[in-house]
């Protein structure tokens, strides 16, 4: 449908399955043309059926190729960066190129959220210096962290549990972590019968006492907070990182979409 308050511009969008469908979706709505780019296809797969200009899957290789991207015929009106706000390097690199190529650029970033007691690490290697010793701790982490957080947490002397992903890949990475294998879910996180019944479940039948995760933000920090507080489970958070200066944040789609209105009517600043 055509958009009253734009030409039909094109916009691109880098996300992945958290805000990511729901945001293309609401530009496809307002009128505008969208490119979308992930890093998976399994990510790919959750903007199936949506009208999108072109989707393009795997990691861009830097400053150069977000140039090349840029510098098409078919200009884009905005860049809107969704990515994970751990995803740092690809965040630096769009500011960085963006800024030297005038392009207007967004940064959909989550807001912190709060509730319930978290103890904060810089680094996952902080765990070493922690009171671990007869502790029962779980990863929830994604599976490439998990070789660096089991060592730290081994050697700080706690028991360690994990959940990987159901596929070859994210068994292998688990299982060359260290992680005996009747301390290990293969799952697919926030399934089940309602979101967070499967972490939950986990929790109580290992007689987890205490869970590591990121400072991620969105539903998954929001699920870790709750089933701490619940279970009266210790929450160590690995501290979000600082998104790039310089470059205009949002704090939600609704922001986010209000702000490219206002922008497309008076025009964007860069």
């Amino acid at each position: 449908m055509q958009g009253r308050w734009n030409d039909q511009g094109r916009i691109w969008l880098l996300s992945g399955t958290g805000e990511g469908p729901s945001l293309a979706t609401a530009l496809l709505r307002a009128g505008w043309r969208v490119d979308v780019s992930v890093v998976t296809p399994s990510a790919a797969g959750a903007y199936a059926g949506l009208a999108l200009n072109r989707i393009t899957v795997g990691p861009l290789q830097g400053v150069e190729a977000i140039e090349a991207v840029l510098k098409e015929d078919d200009a884009f009106r905005w860049v809107v960066d969704a990515t994970h706000p751990f995803a740092v390097r690809i965040s630096a690199d769009l500011a960085r190129t963006c800024a030297a190529c005038r392009q207007p650029l967004l940064r959909l970033q989550r807001p912190l959220e709060q509730g319930g007691e978290v103890q904060l690490l810089d680094q996952f290697d902080d765990l070493r210096g922690l009171a671990l010793r007869g502790r029962r701790l779980l990863l929830a982490l994604g599976g490439r962290h998990l070789p660096a957080v089991h060592g730290a947490a081994v050697a700080a002397g706690a028991e360690v549990f994990a959940r990987c992903l159901p596929s070859a890949d994210g068994l292998k990475t688990a299982l060359a972590a260290g992680l005996p294998k009747d301390q290990l879910a293969v799952v697919r996180p926030l399934q089940g019968p309602c979101a967070g019944a499967i972490e939950r479940a986990l929790c109580r039948r290992w007689g987890i006492t205490d869970v590591i995760c990121r400072q991620s933000g969105g539903v998954t920090e929001r699920l870790w907070r709750q089933l701490s507080a619940d279970l009266d489970l210790r929450l160590l958070m690995l501290r979000r990182p600082a998104s790039p200066s310089g470059v205009e944040i949002v704090e939600s789609e609704s922001s986010l979409m209000n702000r490219i209105q206002a922008g497309s009517r008076g025009g964007a600043d860069v």
